[in-house]
């Protein structure tokens, strides 16, 4: 019997999502029901929503609450980037056996932590770690997307220019055949007035396209599911 992929999502507050959100891991794991049935599995070790009012990662309340409770699993935080996920990437790996890891990662590391450079060097920490733990990892990497800030920031649009390029030749450097690295498009259709509820954190359309991102890449790259159909 073949073992399942495993598949970890891993980033920020885009990723866990808030109360009431379908969130694009929700988006995710329909097109892998759709494209990979029973050869596939969520893993994770976290599985909760942020919750404002208690700003906290404690909510369950999913906008469809027959979302299975094995397929919410993820390693995503809201206020965490890449400087908090690399030292904890290792042993998550190791406790899942995650195999193929989906990453959108940056935009908090750029507003709050680290500059360009910093984030870069985080994205080779944060590599290193999960290879450590299983060295023939997959990852799939998303850019910073865009987002309302950068729009009346220049020097932070200038950093998320920057980091985009670095993530870039990161994935380059680092990529190998026995664990390959994939970086994913950022959609050109994505528009924070309507693929947004705040100009950051994406609604239903935009999960729909961050989740489209990864899928074609997967798909396009190692075969993995197929073309994503919302």
């Amino acid at each position: 019997m073949m073992t399942p992929m495993r598949f970890m999502f891993v980033g920020d507050s885009m990723t866990i999502g808030r109360a009431g959100d379908y969130t694009w891991r929700y988006r995710m794991w329909q097109h892998l029901e759709a494209t990979a049935a029973g050869s596939y599995e969520i893993v994770g070790p976290r599985t909760e929503l942020y919750e404002a009012t208690a700003d906290a990662p404690v909510s369950h309340a999913y906008a469809d609450p027959t979302f299975p409770a094995d397929a919410r699993r993820h390693l995503a935080g809201w206020g965490e980037g890449w400087l908090h996920m690399a030292p904890l990437i290792g042993g998550a790996v190791a406790e899942t056996q995650a195999d193929v890891l989906l990453v959108s990662l940056g935009l908090i590391d750029l507003g709050f932590y680290t500059n360009s450079d910093q984030t870069s060097e985080n994205v080779h920490a944060f590599a290193a770690a999960a290879r450590a733990a299983n060295p023939r990892v997959r990852a799939v990497l998303l850019p910073v997307i865009p987002n309302v800030r950068a729009q009346y920031d220049a020097p932070f649009a200038a950093e998320c220019a920057r980091f985009n390029e670095l993530l870039a030749k990161a994935v380059a450097d680092l990529d190998e055949p026995g664990s390959p690295l994939l970086l994913a498009s950022v959609p050109e259709s994505y528009d924070i007035a309507t693929d947004t509820y705040d100009g950051t954190h994406p609604g239903p359309s935009g999960e729909h396209k961050l989740a489209a991102a990864f899928a074609t890449a997967m798909h396009q790259a190692w075969g993995l599911g197929g073309p994503y159909a919302p």
